[in-house]
């Protein structure tokens, strides 16, 4: 008997998900069986594996039917990708073929690729899909075993954890119903295996700007010879940054469950700290591609970026930076559609002074020629400097510094009071939807940050006869803010400034 039937999926673009209506429908006609509805490779071949699951749990498979069946994915005009149709395809063409019974189809989403046994494979996007129920309005969400977890940290949608096909249609004929998966607790924590802030010897001077990068989520770049700790400073940051919130972890898992990266973790409870090597593509570091993906740049979205050798990269990799660093996203646009990636992280930049690294050293002679420096520096553009807040040198330590003995409890110390302005910061910043200083608007500086007296006298007389753009004075106001928020004080007052300040004149790079 001809029967048609109508069940939801779900096709991931970019971080978000698209609701995508799977209908089947089975007529009379010699046999044939096609998936239409700008269906790619691994979608087409979706017919091979329901076939093989279906008949391996012992139901009459589409290709022992000598009738014409019609699988569509609409909206037709939107590309489908990916093997996580698997299991909306052959719910649908069960219950076309009547070998289900009726079952409230509206209120359901299916989700994941089936096995030639008829298991159930993980699928990426899981947490962006079941957000997407819950905006729909869809009270149950079927998906893998192993993305059940991921998917429940979305309150307010029904997650089933699906092991097998049979195991589906035995909890839709009602014979053994699926425990729905508990909401999932987040558990942070440590980032992973990074240097301590005690085990830095020395460097007083980069350890407070790290310090007030971490508290206000600043860019920061370090130019210094070699070997003088650059890289160990920047990994020391992560040690220092406060636990990740939960609309932190979301997003950040959301990021990385749609790159297909979370390596069966449940959802990223850390910070992450991104470190592409200098020969990656714009691509790899900003997102896109054929199907587009996130870059590192999103991976790293709440945590850390990190580009060490600065002028190595390409150049047009570093310029396609100016636009994440000052929106927080990224925006691949396509002939036919537009994405966008969250990219809201810490960009932490390392680079030598010049080629052979030690212009300017004291101790060692620098064996550049001045076009030769230029040329090295001018790598990194002036439009890119003036997006990165704080900019210091890192030079050489003296032997006694080493020799010295170890800080205990300077990274707790630092953790502690980094977490207490952030605290600040979200009181401050909650009703904007915002969580760090760095994020502020340039209106939000004006309306929110508050100037003393002495500061208002020191910003007229400093600023006026600076060379900073319009763009680094708000950012110099905003690592003010955030000096006072370490300080616990409600105003910026003229020292506040004046050490932000120093953070813009960076030593042979100008400001």
């Amino acid at each position: 008997m001809p029967g048609i039937s109508k069940v939801f999926s779900a096709e991931l673009e970019g971080v978000e998900a698209r609701l995508i209506e799977v209908e089947t429908d089975i007529n009379v006609g010699l046999h044939a069986f096609n998936i239409v509805g700008l269906a790619d490779k691994a979608l087409t071949e979706a017919k091979e594996r329901v076939n093989s699951a279906l008949k391996n749990i012992g139901v009459k498979a589409p290709n022992k039917e000598n009738r014409k069946i019609v699988v569509n994915l609409a909206p037709a005009d939107v590309k489908k990708t990916g093997s996580q149709y698997d299991l909306a395809i052959a719910t649908g063409y069960l219950l076309a073929s009547k070998q289900i019974k009726e079952f409230e189809a509206g209120s359901k989403i299916f989700l994941g690729e089936l096995s030639l046994g008829g298991k159930v494979r993980p699928v990426n996007g899981a947490l962006s899909i079941a957000r997407l129920a819950k905006r729909k309005g869809f009270e149950e969400l079927f998906l893998p075993e192993t993305n059940a977890v991921e998917a429940a940290i979305v309150p307010g949608v029904k997650i089933f954890p699906v092991a097998g096909l049979d195991d589906l249609i035995n909890h839709l004929e009602g014979r053994a119903a699926i425990k729905p998966q508990p909401a999932t607790g987040i558990e942070y924590r440590p980032a992973g295996d990074f240097p301590d802030l005690s085990e830095i010897k020395g460097q007083e001077h980069a350890k407070r700007a790290l310090m007030i990068a971490a508290a206000g989520g600043h860019n920061i770049i370090m130019v210094g010879p070699p070997g003088t700790g650059k890289t160990m400073l920047a990994q020391a940051l992560n040690s220092i940054l406060p636990e990740p919130q939960l609309e932190e972890v979301v997003e950040m898992t959301q990021v990385h469950s749609a790159a297909g990266v979370l390596e069966n973790r449940p959802y990223v409870n850390y910070r992450p700290f991104r470190a592409p090597h200098h020969s990656a593509s714009p691509v790899a570091v900003v997102g896109g591609g054929q199907n587009p993906k996130p870059g590192e740049i999103s991976l790293a979205h709440r945590g850390v970026l990190f580009l060490d050798e600065l002028p190595e990269f390409r150049r047009d990799l570093l310029e396609s930076l100016r636009q994440p660093l000052e929106s927080g996203r990224v925006v691949v646009a396509r002939a036919k559609q537009s994405l966008t990636f969250p990219a809201k992280f810490v960009l932490v930049a390392a680079m030598n002074p010049c080629p052979c690294g030690y212009y300017n050293d004291p101790d060692r002679a620098c064996r550049c020629g001045a076009f030769e420096i230029q040329r090295y520096q001018k790598k990194v553009s002036g439009p890119l400097l003036d997006r990165i807040d704080i900019q210091i040198d890192v030079p050489r330590i003296k032997i006694e510094e080493l020799r010295g003995a170890r800080r205990a409890g300077e990274s707790e110390a630092a953790r502690k009071k980094v977490a207490d302005a952030r605290a600040r910061q979200k009181e401050r910043l909650s009703e904007h939807g915002l969580l760090a200083n760095s994020e502020m608007s340039s209106k939000l500086v004006d309306k929110l940050i508050e100037l003393g007296k002495d500061a208002e006298k020191f910003a007229k007389e400093f600023f006026d006869r600076s060379l900073l753009s319009a763009r680094g004075y708000y950012r110099v106001l905003k690592v003010a803010r955030t000096i006072a928020d370490l300080e616990g004080a409600d105003r910026v007052n003229a020292g506040h400034l004046a050490e932000a300040f120093s953070y813009r004149v960076k030593g042979g790079l100008g400001i």
